[in-house]
């Protein structure tokens, strides 16, 4: 009886222990693997699933989710690959697995590195034993990744031909204001490595891309305006392409912040270009035969003069436009023509019209009258009236082509998204072209702008305009085969003896 009670003591005992054995084993069992924790945080890695990551790490920094989104936006990552190694085992409870990563970045596609992702048990699980170069290696000791953009440069505005504009041209002004225009999308980035104590790295560099824009500038011929205007204080050139309307050179010397293409000034005897159109126009032909008088008064009005009262008697209309009688302009102008037929013949060659350029513009003005004296100084350029030097350049150029085009310094396309659509071309009486095409060319034959020096082939118009505030204004407008100008000279005095020799020099440089 005894020896029965003794077993079953010690079957009791045995299975006591058996049953604190198994609690014991049961308590020290390790959840997963490294393996199997490893496939996991690179799975979520991949998927971006950040909260997924963190879960898997042992005891993840509080801003463990903001540091990988914030490196995601700091780079633009758009993707990321992840090639896991061979896992190694680094002791009984610690191993890890090197990886091969990609990430896919919007300025710089594909960039590469390596990483290794350590783990550990920790409270009886396999951890991720996460550090910040696990997520890059060269974020360890506090370094960081920045995305820097790289500052646009200025606009490079060429010339049409693809060339730099020429050196001390004198279109800087003009240049300046339209590099804005050019200079947006134009960056460039850094990636950069930055470690506290070290000098910074630069690990990637786009450069902006190149960031030019042909004007319609000529080199060859802003070249010889720029040269011509050497020397000749507050003066302009605008030189236009007439059978296209492009501005092949604006060179611009004007002080006092006056502008060739948008201050008006009064033009003097170029506009007698305008008042032959609309006399033209009225019936009177180049050959009729006007008298030109030293002096003519209009009848119960005041008197007009030539230049030094010069008395040519009876000469041809071309003569008359050729040698710039004031007094036949005067006589005629106010005999056959009144204020409407001036203005429309001024608003049919540029005057009514918007010029759009790409840099603005203006053309010119006349206000109405009904006085005779002011309608008479209108029809000679002096009075109200009023143009720039971009505008008579034009007109020279209209009369050249026979078409009125508004002058452009960018392409159409690039015109009509900054100034606007420009106004669309104007075919002209192909008459009065013809005869003004004469008369011009009879001004530098025997007129007002011969024997100056000026090449072969050129036809022009001199002008002289008188101003209360000093000298009188110096103007020649012309033509020479596809190519058209005008030359002001601000206070220079007669336009033969200031703005002719400068044009000389002008088309004598090309």
């Amino acid at each position: 009886m005894r020896r029965r009670r003794l077993i079953v003591l010690v079957i009791a005992v045995v299975a006591v222990v058996a049953a604190g054995a198994f609690a014991v084993i049961a308590s020290n069992r390790i959840k997963g693997s490294a393996s199997q924790t490893a496939a996991a945080y690179f799975q979520a890695w991949r998927k971006g699933d950040v909260s997924g990551m963190a879960r898997l790490v042992y005891q993840p920094p509080a801003d463990f989710v903001l540091r990988h989104h914030e490196l995601t936006e700091e780079l633009h990552v758009e993707s990321i690959q992840l090639t896991p190694g061979t896992l190694r085992s680094t002791g009984e409870e610690s191993a890890e697995v090197p990886f091969a990563g990609v990430r896919e970045l919007t300025e710089f596609g594909a960039w590469p590195f390596d990483g290794t992702l350590r783990l550990g048990v920790r409270d009886r699980a396999w951890k991720v034993l996460w550090a910040p170069e696990t997520l890059h290696p060269l974020l360890k000791d506090g370094g960081t990744l920045e995305l820097d953009e790289i500052d646009a440069t200025a606009a490079d505005l060429l010339t049409s031909e693809g060339d730099k504009i020429p050196n001390d041209s004198y279109a800087d002004a003009y240049l300046e204001e339209l590099q804005p225009e050019f200079e947006q999308a134009r960056h460039g980035w850094n990636l950069v490595s930055r470690v506290p104590g070290q000098p910074a790295r630069q690990l990637l560099t786009r450069r902006p891309e190149a960031n030019v824009e042909r004007t319609t500038l000529s080199r060859p011929v802003q070249a010889a305006a720029a040269r011509a205007l050497d020397g000749t204080d507050d003066s302009a050139i605008v030189a236009i392409r007439p059978s296209t309307g492009e501005i092949l050179a604006l060179a611009d010397r004007l002080e006092n912040n006056y502008s060739a293409v948008r201050d008006l000034f009064p033009p003097g005897s170029t506009f007698k270009v305008i008042t032959a159109v609309a006399l033209l126009k009225a019936g009177l032909d180049p050959a009729a035969q006007v008298q030109c008088p030293g002096t003519y008064t209009i009848p119960f009005h005041r008197a007009f003069q030539n230049d030094g009262e010069v008395d040519r008697g009876l000469v041809s209309f071309t003569d008359a436009f050729a040698h710039s009688c004031n007094t036949t302009f005067v006589e005629q102008a106010t005999t056959m023509l009144g204020m409407d037929e001036l203005r429309q013949a001024a608003d049919e060659w540029g005057f009514g019209r918007p010029i759009v350029t790409g840099i603005g513009g203006a053309c010119g003005g006349m206000p109405d009258t009904d006085d005779p004296n002011m309608f008479a100084a209108d029809a000679i350029g002096q009075g109200q009236v009023v143009a720039t030097p971009l505008c008579m350049a034009a007109i020279a150029a209209a009369v050249q082509s026979g078409v009125w085009r508004s002058p452009r310094l960018l392409s159409k396309e690039q015109v009509r998204r900054i100034d606007g659509e420009p106004y669309e071309d104007v075919q002209l009486d192909e008459g009065i072209v013809a005869a003004l095409q004469d008369m011009m060319a009879a001004v530098v034959d025997y007129g007002t702008a011969s024997d100056a020096g000026l090449p072969e082939g050129v036809s022009g118009k001199t002008g002289t305009a008188e101003v209360p505030d000093g000298e009188s204004h110096g103007w020649f407008i012309g033509f020479r085969d596809d190519l058209a100008f005008c030359v002001f000279v601000r206070h220079g005095g007669s336009g033969r003896s200031s703005a002719v020799p400068v044009a000389a020099r002008f088309l004598n440089g090309l």
